[in-house]
């Protein structure tokens, strides 16, 4: 456990033992052996900490099976194409089909290592069917990480390559631990501050949650949404998806994918999917925006317009590509905006053009915007814009239906995906959000099969919004699957939630601290945005 958080939990058991009431801001542990998270084998020491942040808040810690029995370390290999395979070039990966899965092993135990072939099953969701997702190739049983490294360094001498894995992390149900989740619960009954999304000095770089939060005097925080983490994908920083700050949309939703919608008071927290419209207007003619505050021609977890490649629909942590688009920036935006071939209309505080420049790219005046076009749209902006002339740009939300969204300057939008619970019951949407990729069935096997770090939110049947964190990629931390991650969900009590951005991003900030355990080596991920609960009496809520 996290030597910052055993500290105050020790000391609030010492209270229980000796009879003390405890102060206003901590509540005794408990141990709940039999009703507790839907984890692993049933019966299962489970031991929860509450304390109270500020009125209205309260942070819980959960940790379950601490007392389980260290499993066992593995290498996985990295399966090639294979003479058997129906498409012998595709480069290697963690699943492949049972031929080829049998060619690799064959080859290894042809090199006197121990190598076994497994069907790996998956459970169903609401929009896939499950069942078999393909077949691995995984060497020896290990005691240790070290043990598993050193049996990777000798099949990598003999010509293989792969990862030492802990088995804790496939997701197998009668596991027994250890697991470690937080959970933050909001309740608007009570809680007079703020609840917000904060994205820091600007967006396309990116921040840690905890400089976040101390920026803005947070109570506590959580990271939020998807975003760009390699500048070949985009802007490092910018939204994965829609984001919307102190009311304005800066970022595009990736068509049809869900978001987490929250208000400053903490009421009417909800989970909901968007669409956008987006139009640049001058002189009677209008021309179609194809996104907000992001790199022209990259379009990550796409779900764009028609023209994309390779796609229109959701693929998570892809990046389609169009040639030919009409991005438009706000000053919210950063320093400088993209550089790069093609045409910017650069605008004013008032929305009027100050300079057409090409190449595109550059510093924008103060409280300035811009358009950007590139390829077949250079044509179409020059004819549109006019130096010294208005240059209006309209953009809107709606919402599944169709039906126009106004956020007002109290409503927060971060992106994330995929759903977890709708009205109470488990409801997990892979397929429609883009993590259900046809011919890479690896990525669904790492993704939402495996066992991760977890950040997701929602709200329950009182009208409490719930942020809640889960440690993983460690032994003492297995994570989540995103099945498991709706189970935890639901046992909370959550009537609507929906996944967030995890891995190495997953962190929970109270009190100035962070209080999980990021699993990057590198320590606590800077990420895009975060969601801030701040104290009460606060005058301005932060970008």
């Amino acid at each position: 456990m996290n030597s910052k958080v055993l500290g105050a939990a020790t000391t609030l058991a010492l209270l229980a033992v000796v009879g003390t009431s405890p102060s206003p801001a901590a509540s005794a542990s408990r141990t709940a052996p039999s009703a507790g998270l839907p984890l692993g084998a049933p019966g299962l020491t489970e031991t929860r900490t509450t304390r109270t942040l500020q009125p209205g808040v309260t942070l819980t810690r959960i940790v379950r099976g601490a007392d389980a029995a260290a499993l066992a370390w593995t290498v996985e290999l990295s399966i090639p194409g294979g003479a058997t395979s129906p498409d012998p070039d595709a480069p290697p990966s963690a699943l492949k089909d049972r031929a080829s899965a049998d060619e690799l092993a064959a080859g290894v135990r042809a090199r006197g290592f121990d190598a076994r072939v497994e069907d790996v099953r998956t459970p169903a969701v609401a929009d896939f069917a499950g069942g078999s997702l393909g077949w691995r190739v995984r060497v020896g049983r290990y005691d240790s990480q070290a043990s598993a490294a050193a049996g990777l360094a000798a099949l990598r001498k003999a010509g293989f390559t792969g990862s030492a894995l802990y088995t804790g992390w496939d997701g197998e149900a009668t596991d027994r631990g250890p697991w470690r989740v937080d959970v933050l619960t909001i309740d608007p009954r009570r809680f007079r501050g703020g609840l917000t999304a904060s994205y820091g000095p600007d967006l396309e770089n990116r921040e840690t949650t905890s400089a976040l939060a101390n920026a803005s005097g947070a109570t506590a925080a959580v990271n939020a949404g998807f975003f760009v983490l390699d500048p070949k994908a985009g802007a490092p920083g910018d939204p994965a998806g829609a984001g919307v700050y102190r009311g304005r949309l800066l970022s595009e939703p990736v068509s049809g994918r869900p978001a987490l919608v929250l208000r400053d008071d903490a009421r009417a927290t909800g989970v909901a999917r968007f669409t956008w419209t987006g139009r640049v207007t001058a002189r009677g003619s209008s021309l179609a925006l194809d996104g907000i505050d992001r790199v022209p021609g990259l379009i990550r977890n796409c779900g764009g317009t028609a023209d994309d490649t390779p796609t229109s629909l959701p693929l998570h942590d892809v990046t389609c590509t169009d040639d030919d688009e009409l991005v438009a920036f706000t000053p919210e935006y950063g320093q400088r905006t993209p550089a790069g071939e093609g045409l910017e209309a650069v605008r004013d505080a008032r929305g009027r053009v100050v300079e057409l420049r090409s190449p595109r790219g550059g510093a924008l005046p103060a409280g300035g915007s811009s358009v950007q076009a590139t390829g077949d749209r250079v044509a179409a902006l020059a004819a549109l814009a006019r130096t010294g002339r208005p240059l209006r740009v309209e953009t809107a939300l709606r919402d599944d239906k169709g039906r126009r969204i106004t956020p007002s300057p109290a409503t927060s939008v971060v992106n994330g995906g995929p759903e977890l619970v709708r009205d109470g019951r488990t409801h997990i949407t892979a397929a429609a959000d883009g993590m259900v990729q046809p011919d890479n069935p690896s990525f669904y096997y790492g993704w939402v099969h495996k066992r991760n770090p977890r950040t997701l939110a929602g709200v329950d049947a009182a009208g409490r919004t719930v942020l809640v964190t889960a440690d993983g990629r460690d032994t003492d931390a297995l994570g989540l699957s995103i099945p498991e991650a709706a189970a935890v969900a639901r046992s909370l009590g959550l009537r609507d939630a929906i996944n967030l951005d995890g891995g190495g991003s997953t962190t929970l900030v109270a009190g100035g601290e962070v209080l999980n355990d990021p699993s990057d080596a590198a320590g606590e991920r800077p990420v895009s945005d975060a969601l801030l609960i701040l104290p009460a009496r606060r005058e301005t809520a932060p970008r």
